[in-house]
């Protein structure tokens, strides 16, 4: 059980709280140009929500269809679980000399960081799986924000008879990188695949021709 399980509302932290007021209000009629869109990628130990844990959280907005350099988060965690079959992937060792937060403080953190943005991410049910399991061992619920996936983005700018050929397949991260001619320079650290995955999200709207005064909701 985390720190903050309770089951009245009441006794949630004050970050928790104010991240549900958010949603009080319906964005499906705010134009693109008026919408944060934040861009994120987990490195994690591994791909089980329940055993694996989060070693580092990636992120960038994109305002006004730009990607916000200025305004972009990196954290690394603790890490109280250690794989040694992804280190090659991510490259984060137990011994990297980083400046780690416990999960808790991450978390609410990054909650404060996203509030009702839409979210993007690139396969993303696995990120929001991660995020969510976080969520939940610190007590709290799950995001409630929507979500965009690069990857179905990305299958709408390909031909219905080729996306019925894929139908079964994901597109990789590595895969948009080439399609798109997008440099794969920093893969596979959670901010550089944000910073990709960003990149992804403003070529892909421009291959599928819409505009930043179309509203938010011909994204879904």
């Amino acid at each position: 059980m985390g720190l903050w399980s309770r089951k009245n509302d009441k006794e949630f932290p004050g970050f928790w709280v104010e991240y549900l007021a958010f949603f009080d209000k319906k964005q499906q009629k705010t134009p693109i140009e008026k919408t944060r869109f934040i861009a994120f990628d987990t490195e994690t130990t591994g791909f089980d929500y329940i055993d694996d844990r989060v070693l580092s959280i990636g992120a960038v907005a994109v305002n006004n269809t730009s990607i916000e350099v200025a305004d972009q988060l990196e954290l690394y965690l603790e890490q109280d679980v250690f794989n040694s079959d992804t280190v090659e992937i991510h490259g984060i060792r137990k011994s990297n000399n980083l400046d780690t937060i416990s999960e808790s403080e991450a978390i609410e953190i990054f909650i404060k960081y996203i509030g009702n943005s839409i979210l993007i991410a690139h396969h993303a049910n696995f990120d929001r799986n991660m995020i969510n399991k976080v969520l939940q061992r610190n007590g709290l619920g799950t995001l409630k924000n929507k979500f965009l996936d690069t990857g179905v983005l990305f299958s709408k700018t390909k031909h219905l008879v080729y996306r019925s050929n894929r139908k079964h397949m994901h597109y990789s991260l590595d895969e948009l990188c080439d399609d798109l001619k997008i440099s794969k320079s920093d893969r596979h650290t959670a901010s550089g695949d944000a910073f990709i995955t960003a990149i992804a999200f403003l070529k892909i709207m421009a291959k599928l021709k819409i505009n930043k005064t179309d509203r938010v909701s011909i994204l879904f």
